[in-house]
């Protein structure tokens, strides 16, 4: 692992990013031309004290789940990401898609923007590529696995934790949407390994998945009405609206509700409430 060269390319990123376009305010006291090293750190989710040792050329080997997190805070290009990956030493992911996958820009910039509205981008397999603080306390983290677990849908019909994200009286609508959502996903991804593999395993591990499978229903999830349970508010009713990329292979979701509805006061509790609140977020993001 080259260290210097590690630190220096962290720095010369950093740099080159103004607040604004991660939706930072600029402020009169700023000294640096791009962001803080704290502010790349709260970005990437890691510690401060963490992000400045690997600037400054010391401290062990970052993770590949670090250098991806780095990748997507600093707004690295594929080519930049790559050359990220060889200075740590670690192999170089695909960048296709998967939860890997280097998040589109556009929909990267919007994200930002959103500030208190939960947000987040995932896969067309519903693999969370990143999300915002208010996501993050609304539906939890996504568990750090790998493999078709990695996606929301596959542990929706294969883990019964996952289903802890909705009402037991919602789960045979959320059943029916994931399943026509993913029909049409594969259709538009064609002879597609990821995807074939997902569907064999489910529909070997799931009576509930086969039997809508056979049914052949096709329909992108577009929007969406939800009830989300939340372990300290109860029950939240929001709208779900989703934002393709062009190609389709990632959507950026965000959550709203009317103003004056209960479902506004309750998001406007869960921002002062945080992630405190979340004792256990593992199998709930991606929803």
């Amino acid at each position: 692992m080259n260290h210097s060269a590690l630190a220096a390319f962290l720095k010369s990123r950093r740099d080159r990013i103004r607040p604004a376009d991660v939706g930072l305010p600029t402020g009169p006291r700023r000294r640096v031309p791009g962001l803080r090293r704290e502010e790349v750190s709260q970005l990437a989710g890691l510690s401060a004290d963490y992000y400045t040792e690997l600037e400054r050329g010391r401290g062990a080997q970052p993770s590949a789940q670090v250098l991806t997190a780095l990748a997507r805070a600093l707004r690295l290009t594929g080519d930049e990401r790559d050359h990220l990956f060889h200075l740590a030493d670690r192999p170089v992911p695909p960048a296709t898609h998967g939860p890997t996958a280097q998040v589109q820009p556009a929909l990267l910039g919007l994200l930002d923007r959103l500030g208190t509205t939960p947000a987040q981008v995932i896969t067309d397999l519903h693999q969370t590529l990143v999300q915002n603080e208010p996501a993050a306390a609304l539906v939890g983290r996504p568990p750090a696995v790998g493999g078709p677990a990695a996606s929301f849908v596959y542990r929706w019909f294969t883990d019964p934790d996952a289903r802890a994200l909705y009402p037991p009286e919602d789960h045979p609508h959320h059943s029916r949407v994931f399943v026509a959502d993913l029909q049409a996903v594969a259709a538009r991804r064609g002879d597609d390994t990821e995807v074939r593999r997902m569907v064999a395993a489910l529909r070997r591990r799931n009576e509930e998945f086969a039997t809508l499978w056979d049914t052949h229903d096709v329909a992108l999830r577009r929007t969406d009405h939800k009830r989300i349970v939340h372990p300290a508010l109860g029950v939240i009713e929001l709208d779900c609206h989703s934002l393709f990329s062009e190609d389709g292979r990632q959507r950026l979701l965000w959550f709203s509700a009317p103003p004056g509805s209960e479902g506004a006061a309750q998001l406007e509790l869960l921002s002062v409430i945080g992630t405190q609140s979340m004792t256990s977020s593992e199998n709930r993001a991606s929803p």
